[in-house]
């Protein structure tokens, strides 16, 4: 059964060999109509069950959106009132080091822009041109994260380094340490709330941007560390700690870019897998499972995979498979909005090879 997706999960198919048949929306539902009837109650019936579980996947993907949004705000609220307060005490103080990290956090406030627009982009339902939609923004939005992260390192590695060969007396130490923490303080909250939010709704690009937060967190305590340091007389405390938290921002760097990297590349956890494929090797009159392909939309999976039937069935009994198929990876893959299912029968002998037309195509 060759599918062709038609808005939010529409699977329609070719028997290979049994004729053709129509394989409609079904959603989560449990209640299937598989009959032959045409009749205009039937084809209401159809329509209303399509038109509502078209709905349900519409309403969650916007849920997921809008709790996006709100932790961007929040973070973007957090991380302005943070920066407000530490950019008082380095312009009393004279601290380079406060003033660094005053601007780390800036920048990190900054990257909610890109990604509340890609949240908002995602909203967007699927057009001629962009058939699956616009959900890719939100990993567009994680590459601009990346390049934050990275910029970020090279200018505390660099203020660390010039630090270090021309060190510099700060005052009020006290409020100096008292903004490190506050930076700190501010900088975790937002990384747990990003962290969690774009786990809960499948977001590499929030995820990304929380880990950002962390390692700013992180500098803001060198910031209290090299406060400490020159208190005691030491003045190379403050340069030192400076370049051990940019090695640090550097492993959070490259963890941050390869979650991106395998957005942008198709690739998801090889778990999802193993469950869509334990799910449809135990749904009643599949003989055997083919290749089964995901990959990720925004927020959400798409899936394609193939299952072999009984020859003999008809179009409507291997439509019902293709249908429970279907039903059974939307129960046992997380995030999954829909899947397209082909159905190829078991071979029969002596009968010619049904896939031949398509030999060329694959050479």
């Amino acid at each position: 059964m060759t599918g062709r997706e038609h808005g939010h999960g529409d699977v329609r198919g070719d028997v290979r060999g049994d004729g053709r048949g129509d394989r409609h929306e079904h959603g989560r539902d449990h209640g299937h109509d598989h009959g032959n009837g045409h009749d205009n109650g039937r084809g209401r019936r159809r329509w209303n069950r399509h038109h509502h579980h078209s709905h349900d996947r519409i309403d969650s993907a916007l849920e997921s959106s809008a709790a996006g949004m709100r932790t961007l705000w929040f973070s973007f609220a957090v991380l302005a009132a943070t920066t407000a307060a530490q950019a008082v005490v380095a312009a009393l103080s004279g601290s380079v080091a406060l003033l660094g990290d005053t601007v780390h956090n800036a920048a990190d406030a900054l990257t909610a822009l890109p990604l509340a627009v890609a949240f908002l982009l995602g909203r967007r339902a699927a057009t001629r041109r962009y058939t699956y939609g616009f959900g890719r923004a939100e990993d567009l939005a994680g590459v601009f994260v990346v390049l934050v992260i990275a910029a970020s390192a090279v200018f505390a590695g660099y203020e660390a380094l010039q630090r270090l060969f021309e060190p510099q007396e700060v005052s009020h130490l006290p409020a100096v340490a008292a903004a490190g923490l506050i930076g700190f303080a501010g900088n975790e909250w937002v990384a747990r709330a990003r962290i969690r939010t774009g786990r809960r709704i499948g977001s590499a690009a929030l995820v990304a941007d929380g880990l950002h937060a962390r390692t700013d967190g992180f500098t803001s305590l060198a910031v209290l560390l090299g406060a400490g340091g020159s208190a005691l007389g030491w003045r190379y405390a403050d340069p030192l700690i400076g370049l051990v938290i940019t090695a640090a921002i550097a492993l959070v760097l490259r963890g941050a870019a390869r979650e991106v990297w395998h957005r942008l590349m198709d690739a998801v956890d090889p778990a999802l897998v193993d469950a869509a494929e334990h799910a449809l090797s135990h749904v009643d009159g599949v003989r055997a499972v083919g290749a089964v392909r995901m990959r990720w939309l925004g927020h959400s999976l798409r899936a394609e995979t193939s299952v072999v039937v009984d020859p003999g069935l008809t179009v409507v009994e291997a439509h019902a498979v293709a249908v429970a198929a279907e039903h059974a990876l939307l129960h046992a893959v997380g995030r999954l909005s829909g899947a397209t299912v082909h159905v190829d029968h078991a071979p029969r002998p002596a009968a010619p090879d049904p896939h031949a037309p398509l030999a060329h195509h694959s050479a």
